[in-house]
């Protein structure tokens, strides 16, 4: 086995909802937040059993007004999220790529001000189970496409603090990852997603459908060391429906540094990512950090 393959495990990642803490009154967005994925992110790691924690923080200030002004709120919000996730790479072959499963299991602390009211919790967010991923390799590429279920597991309530949905939801994936010189020195990766909300059980809103892009261009400066920049752009394509449903449909845009490295002595590979929002219309903008440590079994 390669280090420089194990390197590449910038793996698929369908992480909850814990980024986008709304303001009233209910505003909804899909399950998969942006920015959790970077350099490399369609490259999946070889035939094992990988166990990852992610550590996720988001911080805004603002909330933006459709037309991308800053709404006249007073408005904050921060949250920490560690997601833990099993991910089991087979060597089944599909369609002469390998086959790949996964589970992911979300906790969340959201600490929300908006105005007046101030709101906070900690608790189990929605789980997501991604039960068909497939993965190929070839010699100055990667590829993978898979299929996500998100789970309404985590307490719910539509403006508030609480980690969860409160909608079931479906989710496809596919992206590539190209070497651009013959050593793979240099990778320029771009991963799409596309989620199908399901009707909100406290609301019968039915969410729109959202689109996902995130991407990263790298450097690997050492054998077990990566620098990039990476972005995401994530936008509503379809407005919510139902009875009381806003119409507006939201949009961010955002870019930042990522550094990976891969410590061989400990079969661990961790990754270090920042994106700032440039851009967000009718949702909070702020900033990212997520930290990932990824256990090589």
């Amino acid at each position: 086995m390669r280090l420089q393959t194990i390197v590449l495990a910038g793996t698929l990642l369908a992480l909850p909802s814990l980024l986008h803490a709304q303001a009233p009154p209910p505003s909804f967005t899909g399950h998969y937040v942006p920015g959790v994925e970077g350099i490399k992110a369609a490259s999946l790691p070889p035939p094992g059993f990988y166990l990852r924690d992610y550590n996720a923080f988001y911080s805004a200030g603002r909330v933006n007004q459709p037309n991308g002004h800053k709404a006249p709120l007073d408005f904050d919000a921060f949250v920490y999220a560690n997601v833990v996730r099993g991910i089991w790479v087979t060597g089944w072959q599909v369609l002469g790529g390998n086959f790949v499963m996964d589970a992911l299991v979300p906790f969340q602390y959201t600490d929300l001000q908006v105005n007046a009211k101030h709101d906070s919790d900690f608790g189990l967010g929605d789980i997501c189970l991604e039960p068909a991923v497939i993965s190929w390799h070839g010699p100055q590429w990667d590829a993978a496409v898979a299929y996500s279920l998100w789970l309404p597991t985590g307490e719910s309530q539509p403006g508030s603090a609480e980690p969860g949905k409160g909608f079931w939801g479906h989710m496809l994936t596919a992206g590539a990852t190209v070497y651009l010189d013959k050593d793979k020195t240099w990778a320029l990766s771009i991963l799409n997603r596309y989620e199908f909300n399901q009707e909100e059980t406290d609301t019968n809103i039915t969410p729109g459908d959202q689109w996902t892009l995130e991407w990263g261009l790298s450097k690997s400066v050492k054998p077990t060391v990566d620098l990039g920049v990476v972005g995401y752009y994530q936008r509503q394509t379809s407005a919510d429906a139902g009875s009381g449903a806003a119409h507006a449909r939201d949009e961010v845009l955002a870019v930042g540094p990522e550094i990976n490295a891969f410590w061989p002595e400990l079969g661990l590979f961790t990754s270090l990512r920042y994106n700032y929002e440039v851009m967000a219309e009718d949702r909070p903008q702020g900033q990212t950090i997520v930290l990932t440590l990824t256990k090589v079994f």
